[in-house]
């Protein structure tokens, strides 16, 4: 089921008043109605996947009990051991079989020696990547004692299959999320009303800026041959704000949804196109993502605690996972590399944690050199994601050479000015409201009344009359 979609606009008040009115004081009846509402939100997509899901949840729970039990280090190894390649292997099967298949049948054709492997018609599994690392951190935090195995298996399942986060995260850690399934909970109206502005926030990203800028990016990338450099350029800054207002659009839904039924949910985006630096702009992106990566992989690793060649190897191989994670196709690869090769540099040199604070911090302009830092970093970002928007590596070479060309100076032939327009003014209510969870968290709060209501409701005029409403769009992460 899609956020954007008339059966949510009815999913969600029926959820909402049964959880709060019909089991306002139950946590055991709350929790099995949000069980129950989150396989109904998975299931309308797909109810076959179901079962995948269930039989994750029954594996990883059952094993978090036996290791909670264990004292025996052995046991407890081959108990870990077995839920990361159940987990893994199912992510595996269903995401990069026939991407393994097909690279295989390139390699030996290209040696000589063609091979024809059986091609699967796999459909994916939506929300697949990030409910497989959710129930994997729980796994590995009970094996390393950071976290009491759960014994209420309705709780679990809750937490594994949570409908607002479901499909495209954040990717929580049991360690904050599950707890909070054991605790009773009241309706609370300031918590309530700022998740509702964040959800609010999250829609005018999708249908105003995601949706509108994926017509014309469609247009430039599906027919770049055609196009001059500056047409080219464009496209890529649009699909940087595409897949920004997609991305953290989902995650702001989210978030403020589940603030509606009293959860708090970890911050996943925190403004990265206002980064410094490629350092900063990871600690702001995918959020749950990148940090996952680094307490469950990076870190294990030795981290950057070793010598130069140990650093090297761990950075690359941080981002050139976090790449596949995202897709079966080398164009995510390249784009994990890319970025591999933008942060290694400042790690080498010390300065991967130098900016830590906010932009411009306390005040309305960065300085010359901030805003120079600003615009470097945004166009090395910018000509990353043609990688990662690209159907194949061929095209993504194609696509970048041809940006570099006099033709960079011209008018670009497509030029939607109300949809810049709508992204200049999507840039300025970001900056100003970069200091706070959202952007427009804060936005008018010392204002009376009238004044502040009117900032919320001329968003929604927005997302009612400038959102692509066209179709019911899917969010750009149910792929991965």
């Amino acid at each position: 089921m899609l956020f954007n979609s008339l059966d949510f606009a009815v999913f969600l008040p029926l959820v909402f008043l049964i959880y709060w009115f019909v089991f306002p004081k139950n946590i055991k009846q709350q929790n099995v109605m949000l069980l129950i509402s989150s396989y109904v939100f998975y299931g309308w997509w797909d109810w076959r996947f179901l079962s995948l899901i269930l039989f994750s949840t029954i594996l990883d729970y059952m094993l978090g009990k036996r290791m909670g039990n264990s004292q025996n280090e052995s046991d407890r190894k081959w108990l870990l051991a077995t839920s990361v390649v159940v987990n893994l292997g199912f992510l595996g099967f269903f995401k990069y079989y026939n991407f393994f298949a097909d690279s295989f049948v390139q390699v030996f054709t290209f040696m000589g020696q063609p091979i024809h492997p059986r091609a699967l018609s796999i459909v994916l599994p939506v929300g697949i990547s990030f409910y497989t690392f959710q129930t994997l951190s729980y796994s590995i935090d009970v094996y390393k004692r950071k976290l009491e195995p759960a014994r209420d298996f309705i709780s679990f399942a809750t937490f594994v299959s949570f409908f607002p986060q479901l499909v495209a995260g954040p990717i929580e850690r049991a360690t904050h999320l599950l707890p909070q399934f054991y605790k009773k909970r009241k309706f609370d109206y300031a918590l309530a009303a700022d998740g509702s502005k964040q959800m609010l926030w999250g829609f005018f990203k999708k249908v105003v800026i995601a949706d509108n800028c994926a017509e014309y990016v469609n247009i430039i990338f599906q027919n770049y041959e055609n196009y001059s450099a500056s047409t080219l350029a464009l496209g890529a800054v649009l699909f940087a704000f595409q897949i920004y207002g997609d991305f953290s659009g989902y995650s702001d839904i989210a978030i403020g949804l589940s603030r509606l039924f009293g959860f708090d949910l970890m911050k996943n985006f925190a403004f990265p196109y206002f980064s410094r630096d490629i350092a900063e702009f990871w600690r702001r992106w995918h959020i749950s993502l990148s940090t996952w990566f680094r307490d469950y992989l990076y870190i294990p690793l030795g981290g950057s605690k070793g010598g130069l060649g140990i650093k090297i190897r761990n950075t690359f191989i941080i981002f050139l996972v976090s790449g596949f994670w995202h897709g079966a196709n080398w164009t995510f690869v390249i784009w994990g590399a890319l970025n591999a090769l933008y942060f290694l540099p400042l790690l080498l040199a010390g300065k991967n944690r130098n900016n830590l604070n906010q932009i411009a911090e306390g005040r309305l302009l960065p300085s010359f050199k901030e805003a120079g830092q600003l615009l470097i970093t945004f166009s090395l970002t910018c000509l990353a994601w043609v990688f990662f928007r690209a159907e194949s590596v061929t095209m993504a070479f194609d696509y970048i050479s041809s940006m570099f060309s006099i033709s960079i100076l011209s008018k670009p032939q497509v030029f939607p000015i109300e949809i810049i327009a709508l992204v200049g003014l999507f840039i300025m209510i970001e900056w100003l409201g970069r200091e706070s969870d959202f952007a427009i968290q804060s936005l008018g709060i010392k204002w009376r009344r009238p004044f502040r209501y009117g900032v919320y409701y001329g968003v929604f005029m927005l997302i009612y009359f400038a959102g692509n409403f066209s179709d019911e769009i899917e969010f750009i992460y149910f792929q991965f």
